[in-house]
């Protein structure tokens, strides 16, 4: 099978978009399709051709594999009505400095407070970057043209969904990007911490440019969270207020997380979409 290798270890490594591929035969998710389930059948057919994968290999391409299906989902979704905003998949922090996203007068304020920051103490601002960002809809139309359906997919297309973001360097004014969405195949506690420190950086950076650009009444930043299976305890760690609206008496408490979907399905997702991206 062409989605196993040996690394430079030798050991079996998984080729993740090969396997999401070729496993399924090129079919995205149906409606009622059961994504854990989904998750469940590729780790079946890689370890069928390969034994020796390990549990953690497994894992980290179950990360990947469930972005990816949301990734299509929210595709089709902003491809079949016209006014909704677009999500478009981020990569790490390694590959993208998120401030690299705005127009460069603003994305220099973010890089100036970076500087000042680790100039004037010993701490830098840090974090990972969200898994999808959310744009307006004009940009989404002025920089891919029409959006259409993917009915199937191949490799080139999830490079294609994977490479969407460099269209959006240097391209985002202050009100082009309306929120960011995390997402995870399932929660854990060091999971939930890393959600809601994003949320709580990003919605701070925001307001940080709307000071610095004297913006009165900006619409806000929301800030959503996404698993297959989201328990009580998850909704309960994840209610972590946003640290900079603590600040001062002047603004209300808001939260890091606006909210967190359960999705685990193609219809349960669709209608999550529909919601984050009004």
């Amino acid at each position: 099978m062409a989605f196993i290798v040996t690394n430079a270890s030798g050991r079996p490594q998984i080729l993740k978009r090969e396997a999401f591929v070729e496993i399924r035969n090129g079919q995205i998710p149906t409606k009622h399709e059961n994504f854990t389930h989904i998750l469940n059948d590729l780790d079946d057919a890689v370890r069928a051709v390969e034994p020796g994968v390990s549990t953690g290999a497994l894992s980290n391409a179950h990360g990947d594999w469930y972005e990816w299906m949301l990734a299509i989902a929210s595709w089709n979704v902003s491809a079949k009505h016209p006014a909704l905003n677009v999500a478009i998949q981020l990569p790490n922090k390694a590959m993208l400095q998120l401030s690299s996203l705005y127009i460069q007068s603003l994305s220099e304020k973010i890089d100036d407070l970076r500087r000042k920051v680790e100039e004037s103490s010993t701490v830098q601002l840090i974090s990972s970057n969200p898994d999808f960002i959310i744009i307006r809809r004009e940009l989404a139309d002025r920089l891919f043209g029409q959006i259409t359906s993917y009915s199937q997919i191949d490799v080139a297309d999830l490079d294609a969904l994977n490479g969407f973001w460099s269209k959006l360097v240097g391209e985002c004014a202050f009100e082009d990007i309306v929120g960011y969405l995390s997402v995870k195949s399932s929660l854990r506690p060091d999971r939930r911490l890393q959600i809601s420190h994003e949320g709580s950086l990003m919605k701070a950076l925001y307001v940080h440019l709307q000071t610095r650009e004297w913006i009165i009444n900006p619409p806000g930043l929301r800030y959503y969270a996404m698993s297959t299976r989201v328990g009580a305890p998850d909704r309960e760690s994840l209610k972590t207020v946003a640290t900079h609206s603590i600040t001062t008496v002047a603004s209300i408490p808001e939260p890091a997380v606006d909210e967190v979907y359960e999705v685990d399905t193609l219809e349960i997702a669709n209608n999550a979409f529909k919601e984050i991206l009004a």
